[in-house]
């Protein structure tokens, strides 16, 4: 919980006496005391805590603390109650999805049974996902060992609603909170969660998949390194070449977010043919996508001569397509975006006074 120690035990409310030893800016004698220092005392009680908090940053003197009525003390100790009962209530909500998640599948119900069952757990699912906004209840959650069900039973779970609630849970539970993650990289996720998205036959399956991808990759070296053995990229760049918008679109935003975040990579991508393939898809059809797509190849080739050259050969004809795009959205305010990384990449590969030195 938020409010406990590392040993698991509530913080107590009022705060312990300061200590004698590098508190005091005077000499000998002066210890925790506030006489002679010109520093207000420390808070030793939860309304000295408030009545500091009030007053810090202030350039005008201290003022004499009130005392606090009786009215507001009433008000606050029941602020602090509805909060904390409110949490309570929030850990036993998780706690009844929980055994509603943990019950066996029923194996000889009827198909009316079978559906009522499903519906249950899709809603216990989605309760989760909301609480699990809360990083106090997905730290609970996890510690409720609720993330070992959602790895272990539901990720590949027979219904495909299971499968994209247990995938969305797992990426909001893993934003942002690095001892989630390694956890959720413990127990083997990335590794399902990859499969789903390259091989899933459900569109939301996948899209879920890969929120929960990038939720355990960007910012989590531990995530990236997996991703990497796992040819992470290879299943990114297979989802880009799908017909499913939201999900090439997502797919070409984390790739060029991770090639912003981790230009060490670039090689890497650049053997696994990524700029003829990344060309191959600003071909296509013009779409919204092609924005995130023309991104991605900006940051392949910035600071990074070897994807300039590739950009360059002659077969792959982008200097001649970067340049036809370009007349087309001067017109269109809506692709203002896609224009300048068009125009960049043009300057990048095109117009560098360097092309002699870095041809040969």
């Amino acid at each position: 919980m938020a409010d406990q120690g590392p040993g698991g035990s509530r913080l107590p409310l009022a705060l312990p006496p300061a200590s004698s030893q590098g508190c005091s800016s005077g000499g000998g004698g002066g210890g925790g005391s506030s006489g002679g220092s010109g520093h207000p005392p420390h808070p030793r009680n939860l309304q000295g805590l408030l009545q500091m908090a009030i007053t810090a940053g202030s350039d005008e003197p201290d003022p004499p603390p009130e005392p606090m009525s009786e009215e507001r003390r009433q008000w606050l100790q029941e602020a602090m109650s509805a909060a904390c009962r409110g949490q309570r209530e929030e850990v036993e909500q998780m706690k009844n999805c929980l055994r509603v998640l943990s019950q066996p599948t029923p194996s000889s119900a009827g198909e009316a049974e079978l559906a009522t069952d499903q519906q249950e757990r899709e809603g216990a699912l989605e309760l989760l996902a909301d609480l699990c906004e809360n990083m106090d209840n997905a730290a609970d959650f996890c510690q409720l060992s609720g993330m070992h069900l959602l790895v272990g039973r539901y990720l590949e779970a027979g219904p495909a609603g299971l499968r994209w609630r247990a995938a969305q849970l797992i990426g909001t539970c893993s934003q942002n909170v690095a001892a989630i993650q390694e956890q959720v990289l413990g127990l083997g996720a990335l590794r399902k969660l990859l499969r789903l998205l390259d091989r899933d036959p459900c569109d939301s399956v996948r899209v879920k998949a890969l929120f929960a991808i990038s939720c355990l990759v960007r910012e989590q070296e531990a995530g990236l390194l997996q991703f990497l053995r796992l040819d992470g990229f290879s299943v990114l760049m297979r989802a880009m070449q799908q017909q499913v918008q939201k999900l090439k679109v997502k797919s070409a935003f984390l790739l060029q977010n991770l090639l912003v975040g981790h230009p060490e990579h670039k090689g890497t991508l650049c053997a696994m043919g990524m700029v003829q393939q990344l060309v191959a898809l600003v071909r296509t059809e013009h779409s919204p996508f092609h924005e995130h797509v023309l991104g991605a190849l900006c940051s392949l080739v910035t600071d990074f001569p070897q994807g300039v050259r590739e950009c360059r050969e002659p077969q792959l004809g982008l200097e001649e397509l970067l340049r036809h795009r370009c007349q087309l959205l001067q017109q269109h305010e809506e692709y203002q975006e896609e224009l300048e990384f068009c125009e960049k990449l043009l300057q990048t590969c095109f117009s560098s006074p360097t092309d002699d030195s870095m041809d040969r």
